[in-house]
């Protein structure tokens, strides 16, 4: 409990730094407000049944605690034309089902929700909707996928805890339509198999914080997304043995719609302790600029920037742990544009095959081997 209080203090420090730059990509600054209140209310207990109210009135009374959120989430104004909440004060077990989640909802775990796994399923999912909203989650269990979201338009997720045993975290679709207006406070991902949070096909997205621990392999992946800014990812043993990293960009993104790679992600920091690489761009993505890592005895690649365009790294330090290096696989064109300014210690740099335009400002003991 005092490690959960002192994480989130620290997050909402963080946010209120970064207030100005959330503002500048059009995301409203994270807020702290408390759980509960919702127009829909589940109460109650495993032992002593549940119960679901809607503006003080009854709408379940029973013994399964899914049943108790379907009927909190079916009991809201079909007609409404803004948010209402459920607040879902009770723990408990959902087994292997899913919660839909539909436009113009609010939905929040205060208790503890335990879930089971469905294969291409989500525990809470968002499918092709507008202002939906999780304010508050914390889940357990062995998942698919903790979250599933595709087709979003003006989704927040604000602060969410998944202490996993298996599964993925969060997934936004590859295959489904993208989502837009996407907001994220602080995302805490602890025991997944897969990732802690992947994204596909955003176009405007705001991540204040990811932490990542003892996750299976990225803690923060994002695909094929443009215009986001990320303010921190922070990731310990995550993507161990495994080419993923603490934050990785992969298949095109960043890449704008004209075919460009004008900066258009901002990223504030990425902290790595052990795991697999630290920080992975890859596959023709960039336009990103990098202002701060903090890596340290990353079992791969501290940084491994490889297929990729107009990459700013702007400083911060690698102390020990796999190398920092450029790299070019022969299927696409060759890396361009990369600046580098770190502290290097304990480990190498290397540019292998030569790039194009790759501008390096390299201090402490690193061997250096650049072209």
């Amino acid at each position: 409990m005092i490690r959960s209080i002192m994480r989130r203090m620290a997050a909402a420090a963080a946010v209120l730094l970064t207030i100005g730059t959330i503002q500048a990509v059009g995301a409203s600054p994270a807020t702290a407000a408390t759980c509960g209140g919702g127009d829909a209310v589940v109460t109650g207990s495993q032992s002593s049944g549940f119960t679901t109210t809607y503006h003080g009135q009854t709408v379940y009374a029973g013994d399964l605690y899914i049943v108790a959120i379907w009927e909190a989430i079916g009991a809201l104004d079909p007609n409404r034309t803004s948010q209402e909440k459920v607040s879902v004060m009770a723990s408990g077990w959902i087994g292997d089902n899913a919660i839909d989640l539909p436009s113009r909802t609010a939905f929040e775990v205060c208790g503890t929700m335990g879930v089971g796994y469905r294969a291409g399923k989500g525990a809470v999912q968002a499918i092709g909707v507008t202002d939906v909203s999780v304010p508050h989650m914390n889940m357990t269990g062995n998942p698919y996928f903790g979250m599933r979201i595709a087709d979003a338009h003006g989704l927040h997720l604000g602060d969410v805890d998944m202490n996993l045993d298996s599964g993925l975290g969060i997934r936004f679709e590859r295959d489904l339509p993208g989502s837009t207006d996407v907001t994220m406070d602080d995302i805490y991902v602890e025991g997944a198999s897969s990732h802690a949070v992947e994204t596909w096909n955003i176009d405007g997205f705001s991540i204040a914080r990811v932490t990542a621990r003892d996750v299976g392999e990225s803690g923060l992946l994002i695909q094929n997304s443009t215009n986001g800014w990320v303010g921190t990812v922070d990731g310990e043993n995550v993507g161990t043995g495994t080419g993923y990293a603490t934050f990785r960009m992969a298949n095109n993104n960043g890449q704008e719609a004209d075919g460009g790679y004008d900066t258009n992600i901002w990223v504030d920091n990425v902290i790595s302790r052990g795991g697999g690489r630290g920080v992975f761009c890859v596959s023709q993505s960039g336009g990103v600029v990098i202002k701060n890592v903090d890596l340290a005895n990353n079992g791969s690649n501290a940084i491994l920037i490889e297929n990729c365009y107009n990459v700013s790294i702007r400083g911060g330090t690698v102390n020990g742990g796999g190398e920092v290096r450029v790299a070019a696989r022969s299927e696409f064109p060759n890396t361009r544009d990369v600046w580098v300014w770190l502290r290097v210690d304990n480990t190498s740099v290397r540019e292998s095959p030569c790039g194009v335009n790759v501008n390096w400002s390299i201090t402490g003991n690193a061997s250096v081997n650049v072209c």
